[in-house]
């Protein structure tokens, strides 16, 4: 439902170079009206445009996602099964494309995608620079969360969890099977730092082209993997009529006990299902 708009925000429209009524003027309908018009009009710069109509049908009920239809209740081998339907799904480009959130020690949240390159009972494994600002977040606030969301299927995960360096030899054994003009680039980028434009980086890329032409290039000490031991991860999917299937597992901790509607599961997994 659109919200009638204020009167106090309507005081201040005169600065967009538009004169409305107030609002006191105007009868209920009138009010009701005047914000129809208004959300469904957008700027002559598009910045401004109202998509409240935007909506896409998901799954029907008969093709929920009961608890019943969990493969294990070990929630990495559930995962395992999920990331394999998207991979053979042609309509997914990349199923291991992830979003990871991170958050400074003062709470202040950013997120970016990456590539997820490996996962097991141990955690979910990815690579980046160090020095970048999620490199720098995860070492003042060593915690993360993920997201996969695979559209066609209209499901999503997201698994939450502290984030550790892998070790360097591991690092380097990856860094050294990526395509050669890879390993170049993670030389060249001083991620998340700022250049004066795009051809300092083709300048630069071009200069450690002809050094490592005959030679291997050596895995800079600011670039590396981390691995997220999770202690939470959510599967979602998707629902037309928005009663969306969400199935928790939690890690319980030490001398925890089941909590309402928590069920066991497998590796000290425990699950329970939440309102969409």
């Amino acid at each position: 439902m659109r919200r009638i708009l204020s009167a106090s925000l309507l005081r201040h429209f005169s600065l967009f170079g538009r004169n409305y009524p107030s609002l006191i003027s105007l009868s209920v309908g009138e009010q009701s009206a005047f914000a129809l018009n208004f959300c469904s009009k957008t700027t002559s710069d598009g910045s401004t445009m109202d998509l409240s109509n935007m909506r896409k049908k998901y799954k029907g009920d008969e093709e929920c996602f009961e608890e019943s239809q969990l493969v294990s209740l070990d929630p990495i081998k559930e995962f395992g099964n999920w990331f394999d339907e998207a991979t053979k799904c042609p309509e997914i480009g990349e199923a291991n494309a992830m979003c990871i959130a991170t958050a400074s020690k003062d709470g202040r949240p950013s997120a970016r995608m990456v590539l997820l390159k490996g996962y097991s009972h141990e955690g979910f494994r990815f690579f980046t620079n160090y020095e970048s600002r999620k490199g720098i977040e995860l070492e003042s606030n060593p915690y993360a969360c993920l997201v996969f969301y695979w559209e066609p299927l209209n499901r999503q995960i997201r698994i939450e969890g502290s984030v550790e360096r892998i070790p360097y030899q591991s690092s380097c054994d990856y860094f050294h099977s990526r395509p050669k003009s890879s390993q170049i680039g993670a030389v060249v980028s001083r991620q998340s730092t700022p250049v004066p434009n795009r051809d300092y980086l083709r300048l630069k890329n071009a200069e450690l082209e002809e050094k490592y032409k005959d030679t291997d290039v050596p895995m800079p000490d600011y670039w590396g993997g981390y691995m997220v031991k999770p202690y939470s991860i959510e599967f979602w999917q998707g629902q037309t009529n928005r009663l969306h299937d969400r199935i928790v597992f939690t890690k319980m901790k030490d001398g925890e006990k089941l909590g309402e509607f928590q069920h066991e599961a497998e590796e000290g997994w425990v699950y329970r299902r939440l309102s969409p």
